[in-house]
């Protein structure tokens, strides 16, 4: 629990308190409608040089308009904090530009102390040479295990991701990395730069990698296998490639990869809108399924062309994944039909160990046929205590919805049921 004194949301009071008395201090100063703007965050870096026993430290600076002069000032602050050891700094949406981001690198990097950090700067026009300036000097932050890196949105380009990686290579005990290059343009070259250094972190557990919008094509997709086929130690892996034209070739190279993850027992893959097609669906299944210790997998396939044919494929594998506790998938908009969802479900009922189940299948082809079958395979899922089913923008009859009711409601088990039938 944040002990009172220590957690700030106006800068004067900040200012007046006894600094040198702050080891844990959170300030939040994020109102959109009080900016605090340059001045406000030279201020804020002046008083915090003089917090010097600072070893927990959060600041929210999200919309303050500051910035690389603000920035600057701030962050050459922190260099007097010699004992801080974890770090979060939340500078969402400002402006603090190649230079802030170079000078943020530069003051952590005398902070040898720091074992967890958390960097949101998404939105700040950081471009390339801020982001590898910050990446490399944050090197020599030797004792570094958990980094938090939020870059989306700020103009980097495929040489700059690639310089990326080769900077993450270096940070030897790292154990949990987030790295968000989300909307930027890192393209083919970029991802499989990323993918061949990230390969080097061996010692990685867990691993969050956000990549969306950035038009790496199948071949950014494959090269991003490297990471995949020699970090074995992970055991959590989330990975957003979201509209990035990736295609089935892409997915097939990337699930043959993760198939070598056996040690993985979390998954979260966002493949939404990659043209992966009925083959795609079916290779990402077939390597799912020689994941032998993954119990909660969450599955984004909206909007993929799959058809009746990659869901069966996807369904007959995941029925493989015998510990399988926790699973959600979305399959919105594919052209699925009664045979498609028939198929899926008979599949999913026979994972054992299936507990929780989300089913996403909005704007689909599903009729009264299919519909039915569902529910009534579910009726007698008797392993499951939770479920939340979306039939949203289907094809079935209004009629059909009560009968589906009354079948869901006649399982033994389920505690939670939430049902989205409208069309």
């Amino acid at each position: 629990m944040i002990q009172q004194n220590n957690y700030f949301k106006d800068l004067k009071k900040f200012l007046s308190s006894s600094l040198q008395s702050h080891q844990v201090l959170h300030v939040h100063l994020s109102n959109i409608f009080d900016q605090i703007e340059d001045e406000g965050a030279s201020c804020l870096g002046s008083a915090l040089a003089n917090c010097t026993n600072l070893k927990d430290l959060t600041l929210n600076l999200k919309n303050n308009n500051i910035g690389s002069i603000g920035a600057t000032d701030l962050f050459s602050a922190l260099v007097n904090c010699i004992n801080l050891s974890n770090l979060t700094l939340d500078l969402f949406g400002n402006i603090i530009r190649a230079k802030g981001a170079s000078g943020l690198g530069s003051s952590l990097g005398k902070c040898t102390s720091l074992s967890n950090l958390k960097l949101y700067l998404s939105d700040n026009q950081i471009d390339d040479e801020g982001a590898l300036s910050l990446v490399s000097a944050l090197a020599n932050c030797t004792n570094l295990s958990n980094l938090e890196l939020i870059l989306s949105m700020n103009q980097i380009s495929e040489k700059c991701a690639s310089g990326l990686g080769i900077a993450l290579a270096n940070y030897t005990i790292l154990s949990n990395l987030t790295l968000d290059l989300s909307s930027n343009q890192i393209g083919t070259t970029g991802a499989s730069g990323l993918g061949s250094a990230l390969a080097n972190c061996t010692n990685l557990s867990n691993l969050t990698l956000g990549l969306k919008d950035n038009q790496i094509g199948a071949n950014g997709a494959s090269g991003l296998c490297s990471a995949f086929e020699n970090c074995i130690n992970l055991s959590n892996l989330k990975l957003d490639l979201w509209l990035n034209e990736i295609g089935s070739i892409g997915v097939s190279s990337l699930a043959s990869a993760l198939a070598n993850c056996t040690n993985l027992s979390n998954l979260l893959l966002d493949l939404q809108d990659n043209q992966i097609g009925a083959i795609g669906a079916m290779d990402l299944g077939s390597s799912l399924e020689k994941c032998t210790n993954l119990s909660n997998l969450t599955l984004s396939l909206k909007i993929n062309q799959i058809g009746d044919e990659g869901v069966k494929g996807l369904g007959c594998s995941l029925a493989n994944c015998t510990n399988l506790s926790n699973l959600t998938l979305y399959l919105d908009e594919n052209q699925i039909g009664d045979e498609g969802v028939l198929s899926l479900i008979s599949s999913l009922i026979l994972c054992n160990n299936l507990s929780n189940l989300t089913l996403y299948l909005c704007k689909n082809q599903i009729g009264d046929e299919g519909a039915y079958g569902l529910s009534s395979a579910l009726a007698n899922a008797n392993n499951l205590y939770y479920l939340k089913l979306n039939l949203v923008s289907n094809k079935m009859s209004y009629s059909l919805k009560l009968k589906m009711d009354s079948k869901c409601l006649k399982s033994k088990r389920l505690v939670v049921l939430t049902k989205y039938f409208l069309w």
